[in-house]
């Protein structure tokens, strides 16, 4: 028995791996509940309802699943170019912390129809611009960038930190440490009102679709697959991987953000340590369940914002832990990489008896 590459992969093979991933994972996760002590068939209707039972669960889960994405989008473009993004993390805080700082009275003094795309540029910029510190490390010395992109997540957080106990604290937080808030002026229209839902959700499916189109209808999208299905052909053939890589990593870090500043123009309306619940590293598990494709990551961000918003009325009613959440998407990643090993091989069995093997 072998692997061997296929030459082609069905789409309908493509559409099947993350949907029998999503399944399996499933499986394993009820028999966590049933081992908790609670009704499997029970605890997944209660997420349903905990997600979209009510007009508020619905806009909730849309609410979660803004910001996933974003990151989803951000790890998708750079894990198709080869480029090992798992920073998202930092550049949603730093997007988040150049947007309060921006935001802040008397900064900008500029209308809201002009303020809010300004801010949303500042944001994206920020986490585009940190993103080519470890590029430009692993261009020039050859510095694996999982580990600088990962470590930089916990220098950010200890920045964020510093800035919000220091030059950015808010004097009217009464000691708790938070930045100072946005303008209101700043701050997202609502999709409906008496609800948490802005419009950052149509900005995150505008993205999607946008580099959708990018990625399929370019010729940077052509130069940004050949660079992650095998650089050194794509060099061959004259695609100069480190200007593809460089706006690689702006497309990336853009993104991600991207989703910070609109998580504070959105919602909080100012930044804490606590403001992201791991979006960037859900935006891998996003972005991987969705195949590496940028509109297939709306469809993975709902199912992750529906785990993460339906198991919280799961656990209160039926008193299972609401880590499920965690466990069910942590699943959900490795099931998909099972999956896409067999979307990618397909196991031969060889029936022929080898030369060397004993009579």
């Amino acid at each position: 028995m072998r692997l061997e590459r296929r030459t082609h992969v069905p789409l309908s093979l493509a559409c099947a791996a993350p949907i029998a991933a999503v399944l399996v994972a499933l499986v394993l996760s009820g028999i966590l509940i049933a081992i908790a002590g609670a009704p499997v068939l029970e605890a997944y209707r209660r997420i349903l309802i905990g997600a979209f039972g009510s007009r508020l669960s619905i806009t909730e889960t849309l609410t979660r699943a803004t910001p996933l994405i974003l990151t989803g989008l951000a790890v998708a473009v750079a894990f198709r170019a080869r480029l090992w993004n798992i920073g998202a993390e930092g550049q949603f805080y730093l997007g988040a912390l150049t947007a309060a700082a921006l935001g802040s009275s008397g900064v900008l003094p500029l209308p809201s129809p002009v303020l809010i795309p300004v801010l949303m540029l500042a944001g994206a910029a920020a986490g585009a611009v940190f993103l080519l510190l470890p590029l430009g490390l692993r261009l020039r010395f050859g510095v694996d960038e999982v580990v600088t992109t990962l470590l930089l997540n916990f220098v950010v957080i200890l920045f964020v930190s510093m800035m919000i106990d220091g030059p950015l604290r808010d004097p009217m937080a009464f000691g708790w440490p938070q930045s100072v808030p946005v303008t209101p002026d700043a701050l997202l229209p609502k999709l409906l009102p008496r609800s948490r839902l802005h419009i950052g959700l149509l900005v995150a499916l505008g993205a999607a679709v946008l580099l959708a189109v990018l990625l399929s209808r370019t010729v940077f999208g052509l130069e940004s697959r050949a660079a992650g299905l095998s650089p050194k052909a794509a060099r061959f053939a004259g695609v100069g991987l480190t200007g593809v890589l460089v706006k690689v990593a702006l497309l990336s870090g853009g993104f991600a953000g991207l989703a910070g500043a609109i998580e504070v123009m959105g919602l909080k309306g100012y930044v804490t340590t606590d403001l992201s619940p791991g979006y960037g590293y859900s935006g891998i598990v996003v972005a991987m369940l969705a195949g590496l494709n940028p509109l297939g990551v709306v469809a993975a961000a709902l199912f992750v914002a529906v785990m993460f918003v339906g198991v919280d009325g799961m656990s209160r009613a039926l008193g299972v832990p609401s880590f499920l959440a965690d466990v069910t998407v942590s699943l959900s990643l490795l099931t998909m990489l099972v999956g896409m090993l067999f979307t990618q091989y397909r196991v031969v069995f060889d029936r022929r008896v080898r030369p060397d093997a004993a009579p």
